[in-house]
Parts: C-alpha cells; sequence; structure tokens
C-alpha cells in the first residue's frame, strides 16, 4: 500500500503549470468554483441540508412516510433505526437535488449543457434496451461489476464469475454512440440510475488503484505529478507518488478536464441534466444493487458479483490515516471541487480537526 510522506519530509512548494502563472491559476478557478459555492450556500439555506448531521442525531429524526422495502419485514429496533436513516438519507438527496436543480441557472436536459459536459455525460451512460434502462457508470464505484451484469443480461458474458480482465469497451452500448432522437427516447422512457461513494474515500481509492498498480497511470500520470510537485523528482518512475502530491495535481486540474477516476460525480453524471429514478450507495452496494436488479427484472440467476478475495477496501482506518497525514489547508482548498458531490448525495465532509487524528 502506498503511504503518504513521513511528517519530516519537506513539503515542495507548488510547481507553476506550463502556460500559465500561478495567480492566473488560482484566479480562473476561484471564478469557476465561485458559481458553485454559492449554489451551495443556497442549498444550505432552502433545503435544510443534514450531511452534516451525526448519525446519533439521524436516529432522533421524526418519522418519515414509510417505505418498507421488499421482502422479510424488520425483525429488531436495530433494523427498524438503519431504515429510518436510509430514509432519512434518501430524503435529504432528494431534496438537496430538487433545490439545486430548481435554480434557474442549472440545466434541464443534456440538451441543455454545453458540448464538452453533454459529451462526457452521453459517454458515461450504458443503455440496456432490453431491460430499458440506463446506467450512469461512475469509476470507483462498482462500475466494473455493473459492466458485467449489463453484459450477462445482453448475453455477451456466460456469468458475472467469469474470471479475466474486464473490457470496459466492447459489448456496451453507450448513449453517446445514439442519434438525438434515440438519446431523448431513452432519457424520456427508461429506468435511469447511478451509484454515488463518499468523495474522499473515492479519491484515496483511485490514488491506491492506479499510482500504486496500475503502470500505464504511473507512466501517465505520476511522472508529471511527481515533476511538478517534487523538488528533484525528475527521476521517478511515477510509482512513488504521495497522496499530498496528487491531492495538489488534483487541485490544478481543471474539473472539466480531469480524468474519469478522479472527476467528481456531479460533472459525469450531470443529476440536473438527467433526473436519476434511483440512487443507490456504494456504503449498501448488494442491498441497492438488488433494489435496482428487481425494479428492472432481470432474471432470478443474475445477482450482483461479490467482492474479489484480491480486493483490499479503503476502510475508515485507512481514510482517517491518509487525511490526518494530510495538511489540513491542502484537504480545505480541494473541497470546492467536490462540494457538489458532498452536498448533493449528502456525505459528511471529512474531519480533519487536531482532536479527531489524535485519536
Amino acid at each position: 500500500a502506498m503511504q503518504p510522506r513521513g511528517p519530516g519530509s519537506a513539503e515542495p512548494r507548488r510547481a507553476v503549470l506550463p502556460g500559465r502563472s500561478r495567480a492566473r491559476s488560482r484566479g480562473a478557478a476561484g471564478a469557476a468554483l465561485l458559481p458553485s459555492m454559492l449554489m451551495f450556500g443556497v442549498i444550505l439555506a432552502s433545503s435544510g441540508l443534514l450531511l452534516m448531521i451525526e448519525r446519533g442525531i439521524l436516529a432522533q429524526v421524526g418519522p418519515l412516510p414509510p417505505h418498507p422495502p421488499a421482502g422479510p419485514s424488520r425483525r429488531d429496533g436495530r433494523d427498524s433505526a438503519a431504515e429510518l436513516e436510509l430514509e432519512v438519507l434518501r430524503d435529504t438527496r432528494n431534496r438537496t437535488i430538487r433545490a439545486l436543480c430548481g435554480q434557474r441557472s442549472m440545466p434541464r436536459s443534456v440538451w441543455e449543457l454545453p458540448p464538452g459536459q453533454r459529451r462526457t455525460v452521453l459517454r458515461h451512460l450504458l443503455v440496456s434496451d432490453k431491460y430499458r434502462f440506463l446506467y450512469c457508470y461512475v469509476p470507483k464505484v462498482a462500475c466494473s461489476n455493473w459492466k458485467r451484469i449489463l453484459k450477462v443480461l445482453d448475453g455477451a458474458l456466460e456469468s458475472v464469475d467469469v474470471q479475466g480482465k474486464m473490457d470496459h469497451k466492447s459489448d456496451l452500448v453507450f448513449l453517446g454512440d445514439m442519434k438525438p432522437e434515440e438519446i431523448s427516447y431513452r432519457l424520456k422512457h427508461y429506468y435511469k440510475f447511478i451509484f454515488v461513494r463518499n468523495p474522499m474515500e473515492r479519491l484515496l481509492s483511485a490514488y491506491r488503484n492506479k499510482f500504486g498498480e496500475i503502470k500505464e497511470y504511473q507512466q501517465k500520470y505520476g511522472v508529471e505529478i511527481v515533476r511538478r510537485y517534487r523538488k528533484n523528482g525528475g527521476n521517478s518512475a511515477g510509482d512513488d507518488v504521495t497522496f499530498s502530491e496528487f491531492l495538489r495535481y488534483l487541485l490544478d486540474e481543471d474539473v472539466e478536464r480531469m480524468n474519469e477516476h478522479w472527476m467528481p460525480i456531479y460533472n459525469l453524471c450531470q443529476p440536473c441534466a438527467v433526473r436519476y429514478d434511483f440512487i443507490g450507495s456504494y456504503e449498501r452496494l448488494h442491498a441497492d444493487a438488488n433494489h435496482v436488479l428487481e425494479h428492472i427484472q432481470s432474471p432470478s440467476f443474475v445477482r450482483f458479483p461479490e467482492r474479489q478475495a484480491w480486493y483490499k477496501p479503503v476502510t475508515a482506518e485507512t481514510l482517517h490515516y491518509y487525511l490526518c497525514n494530510t495538511q489540513r489547508r491542502l484537504i480545505k482548498e480541494l473541497l470546492p471541487k467536490y462540494i457538489l458531490d458532498f452536498s448533493l448525495f449528502a456525505y459528511p465532509l471529512p474531519n480533519i480537526t487536531s482532536e479527531f487524528c489524535r485519536q
């Protein structure tokens, strides 16, 4: 596992990116982020956002109209409390998305998006005409397993358990490859869903996977990151990028030009331009996946794959370690780029207080 640089390591000064000054970069980034920050303020004021509320407080929130899940009834109070918390979470997400997307400046359809943003979301929407659904895939949120399911449903793959490297392009149908009238029809009539994940956990998962295991990413991104942000880093093979260096790189990147593995979910899936029928959580992956499979009436033999034995998930302790060994200023500067993911999908902002990090 990759480790952040130790406390004794000197923090390199931020490199000046080619073709632009640091001041210009910061100024442009600030101008681009201003609407997001203003909109976040509107959300906080208008929708009673609950993302800052801890679990203990969530359990005290008054009951919402019951929507019991299909299947066996709940057998104890713990199940009831968990279902209540889930209802609060879903209600929070729905109200927040309505508040944001109800603003006049927000797009009402994919055709109102700028061309670059429209291309991004259309090439992340996977199509099943047989089962009439659209799935916006988000890298590092179990998208490989969902792609396996789509291939099985389409008959291109015998089983979700078939071993071998996942081909992320072949035997999949992308909405962006269709004609405008075909796109509009499916957006209007098909069941649409996405799966989301805690933004900082997703970033850490991408960092550990891409720079700790994938040589292609080490060579394409890692070498350049080290060269930019580390003194005398020109000899690096890109396999020793620190988490702090990765976050510095993200801070200097234009969100719309980011690699899909760390581009914000909002930019990938445009939840205002595409009104999703269901938002699943990585934290409730199997339960939410089963909900989707039941809704689309998939064959009974199709199930969501179990986690591979070799996969090492990001735990709360791992995230705590990395965040608490990273400069607080760096994390705080990065948050505005992902603030819509935190707010829209009701994830708490990272706790990087001294008291928490001493634990």
